[in-house]
């Protein structure tokens, strides 16, 4: 399996190696972890680690550590991926704010929060966040958001996690590559079917539905990218939660081809915890069929599995009159053992038990599953609130024990726009995501308008920046004058404004927009400069979809088409 004819009669050996330089096992490792070659990849990045230890290059010793942890977060040893993270991450501090650092303090994050370990993945990820800050990398800040969202999924808050990850989507919004592309529009979607789950059981289950299909959409969109990306864990992932939305939607028959080919790209790579799931999701397939014996035979093979990989043993369920189960899958060569299964995971495979249990009416088994998942449910709500409660409070304390005056002024100071006194994106990030979770719970309306300054370029080649910073400055003070209070205004970009109308139809929007384009037409401009004359185009766009990166993309086209349409005037997405 190695390149170059390096020995594999004995590849857990380190004297397999021995005489080659660390540049060029590192070459091959790199090579391994492109190809998602686990098993080879684990043990060369082992070896380099131990080399360069012993040798002191702290550098190639940094950058195996990253690698040995990569190699055991696809392979689904979590614990063991913090384990040797940590020790990495010991060696890459001192060397200073790095991408690679960045990475792997975000892949410890999802590891300790699917651990259920919430403080640690917060911890992980505001460092991330923080060290993309410094470096000053709009990309890096994206990602580090999106994990920094994923660790708010994981602990069951879905709303924080979407208004994260919609941060992240503004700050990519035209200049994105494929892995971005991915990693937010996957995010977004496991957010969306979480969000889904909570409001059809909960107090929401009108919203559901069209939660479900937003879920769709997304994860229509990514899977093109994940494809031309060509990573293989990311196009397995794209595929299963394709495939999850559709077995939801009932849609089974398009479900199945999805699942299946993302469980075989798992196996054929040893993408553990991700096959773990896509096999819970195939039982949910059989029952959603009605062939609850067998989904009931395959969870109890899987839960078999899940649990030895665990703990070494399997702990007692009630007996049931259900035919043995499918023998548990043995341990494979080069995978060690687990010694914990995710949260959600477990959760899950109670659940879908449960459903199994029931439609078999094995009481006993039923109860027990139920009991179970609701033990689960529990445990995380409470580590939830603790992680959240404990980084908040040590972060406040922190921030004003150095100053709480200029905290204050800097937090005020961070959601505004200097020149025109409206929000900023900042604003719209974080006031945005809650404006629209209100609509969809309540079925209230909301209308988005972006609005733009005609030829605000020409204005400042002509008149001068002077004259038009006093231009965006009275377009500001006209937007206040012809809408309320309870709207939000903000300046989106240059030449660009975005006003929010919650609980407005898309026809008082567009007439609220008629009386802006009509005041700034008679506005006294030649009073700035002679000659000078300012109109807006206009796009408006209402919610359904409730998300604020679909609702902005259609109201930036609604604007494209005011234009050409001959500008000065108000269209509708």
């Amino acid at each position: 399996m190695f390149p170059h004819g390096v020995p594999s009669s004995d590849p857990t050996s380190a004297a397999a190696f021995d005489g080659l330089p660390l540049s060029e096992l590192l070459e091959r490792a790199r090579l391994a972890q492109q190809q998602a070659r686990l098993d080879d990849g684990v043990v060369l990045a082992d070896a380099i680690w131990t080399r360069a230890d012993a040798e002191g290059f702290i550098n190639e010793q940094a950058e195996a550590g990253k690698l040995r942890s990569f190699f055991r977060l696809r392979m689904g040893d979590l614990p063991g991926m913090l384990d040797v993270g940590e020790r990495a991450l010991r060696l890459m501090r001192p060397l200073g704010a790095s991408p690679a650092m960045c990475e792997l303090l975000r892949w410890m994050s999802l590891a300790a929060c699917e651990l259920g370990a919430y403080e640690q993945g917060l911890a992980c990820a505001h460092e991330a966040l923080k060290l993309a800050g410094e470096l000053g990398d709009v990309r890096l800040h994206a990602v580090a958001l999106n994990g920094l969202g994923a660790c708010f999924e994981r602990m069951g808050d879905p709303w924080q996690a979407e208004r994260l990850m919609s941060e992240a989507a503004g700050l990519l919004r035209t200049n994105a590559t494929p892995f971005e592309r991915v990693v937010t529009l996957t995010n977004l979607c496991t957010v969306a079917i979480g969000a889904y789950h909570l409001q059809r059981d909960g107090a929401a289950p009108e919203q559901a539905t069209r939660t479900l299909e937003r879920a769709l959409e997304l994860a229509r969109e990514a899977r093109p990218h994940s494809l031309q990306l060509a990573d293989r864990y990311g196009i397995a992932l794209t595929a299963s939660n394709f495939g999850e939305v559709l077995l939801l939607m009932g849609r089974l028959d398009e479900a199945e081809p999805l699942l299946t080919e993302a469980r075989d790209e798992c196996v054929r790579a040893g993408f553990r915890l991700l096959d773990w799931r896509l096999r819970c999701m195939l039982a949910e397939l059989q029952l959603a069929r009605g062939q609850a014996t067998a989904a009931w035979q395959q969870l109890q093979a899987l839960r078999d599995e899940t649990e030895q990989g665990a703990s070494g043993h399997v702990p007692a369920t009630p007996a049931t009159p259900i035919a043995p189960t499918t023998p548990t899958t043995p341990t494979t060569p080069g995978h060690p053992p687990l010694s914990d299964v995710p949260l959600f995971l477990r959760v899950r495979l109670h659940q879908a038990s449960y459903r199994a249990a029931k439609a078999l009416a094995l009481l006993g088994p039923s109860l027990f599953h139920l009991e179970q998942a609701r033990t689960l449910e529990r445990r995380r709500a409470v580590s939830q609130l603790m992680a959240q409660s404990q980084y908040f409070v040590s972060r406040m304390e922190a921030e004003f024990a150095a100053d709480p005056a200029s905290v204050a002024a800097r937090d005020a100071a961070e959601f505004k726009d200097p020149l025109t006194g409206l929000g900023n994106r900042r604003c719209l990030e974080a006031r945005l995501p809650p404006l629209l979770r209100t609509a969809e719970q309540e079925s209230r309306p909301l209308t988005v308008a972006l609005i733009d300054a005609d030829g605000l370029r020409n204005i400042n080649e002509r008149h001068g920046h002077e004259i038009g910073d006093r231009v965006l400055q009275e377009l500001a003070e006209l937007l206040r004058e012809n809408t309320r209070g309870s709207d939000l205004l903000l300046r989106w970009s240059g030449e660009e404004f975005l006003v929010v109308f919650p609980d407005t139809i898309a026809d008082r929007g567009f007439e609220v927009c008629e009386r802006i384009r009509a005041s700034v037409s008679v506005h006294p401009w030649n009073e700035l400069a002679p000659g000078l004359d300012v109109t807006l185009s206009m796009g408006l766009a209402s919610a359904p979809p409730y998300a604020t990166d679909l609702l902005i993309a259609r109201a930036s086209a609604a604007v494209d088409r005011a234009k050409h349409l001959g500008r000065n005037r108000v269209a509708l997405a």
